[in-house]
């Protein structure tokens, strides 16, 4: 059914990436993808996904994310599991697929100041991939919401949001340009107000077939550096596979 059009270009958290297409296996219900993600504030957040194709219209959908490779290795190793449905709209050429994540690690329950504990953080998110002949475009939105409270006295918890958006032409039939954008921001808290992250702007270009993909992106941060945490440019790689 949808397993062609399973996609998460990774996060996140942030998430942070989803990688494009997969190959069923001998039954034809369950497919895989893997990416390999790397930006200029997480740093690397390998994704792997899975859907398996129920036969009734709809997929359920499973992922993981490894936070803990880069700037998330003073979060706990923050580790992200979620699953979901899967389906397909507009004749096929849009793909919605709605999750719900949790995180295990420190940076939602404790703000980075306890141990890393299993249910950090709830995660519902959404993404949304249209796919024809000669354009692309991908959707992903997820709420970082505390699980539980293990703040010390005098400390916090933390709430994120982390959204982008992207489209793009494709061109000469392995290759596509287009735009992303992608903001990241602090919500809130149990003892914080919001504060932004950033608001990532700039080109993107790919080679991708049915099989492998490999994007990079780059640009400008609008936020004011002053009054943000994130003071890098914008620079994202992905490399994705299916298996």
């Amino acid at each position: 059914m949808t397993s062609n059009k399973f996609v998460r270009f990774s996060s996140a958290l942030l998430l942070a990436g989803i990688a494009q297409g997969a190959l069923a296996q001998d039954d034809d219900r369950l497919s895989a993808s893997v990416s390999y993600n790397t930006d200029a504030f997480f740093g690397p957040n390998p994704f792997a996904g899975l859907a398996y194709d129920t036969g009734k219209g709809y997929d359920l959908t499973f992922y993981g994310i490894a936070w803990g490779a880069g700037t998330g290795g003073e979060w706990g190793n923050w580790t992200e599991f979620g699953f979901g449905v899967g389906f397909e709209a507009m004749g096929g050429d849009l793909y919605v697929n709605p999750q719900l994540g949790f995180t295990n690690g420190n940076l939602v329950s404790s703000g980075t100041a306890g141990d890393g504990i299993v249910g950090d953080a709830i995660v519902p998110n959404l993404t949304l991939v249209y796919d024809t002949d000669g354009w692309e475009g991908n959707l992903y939105a997820g709420w970082y919401g505390e699980l539980q409270d293990e703040a010390p006295e005098g400390g916090t918890t933390l709430e994120y949001l982390h959204y982008w958006v992207n489209g793009g032409k494709k061109f000469a039939d392995y290759f596509s340009i287009g735009v992303h954008f992608e903001e990241l921001s602090l919500e809130g808290g149990s003892n914080v107000s919001s504060q932004d992250g950033y608001q990532w702007l700039g080109p993107y270009f790919q080679v991708a077939n049915d099989t492998f993909s490999l994007r990079f992106s780059f640009g400008t941060d609008l936020t004011d550096d002053d009054d943000s945490f994130s003071t890098s440019d914008f620079y994202k790689l992905q490399f994705a596979f299916s298996l």
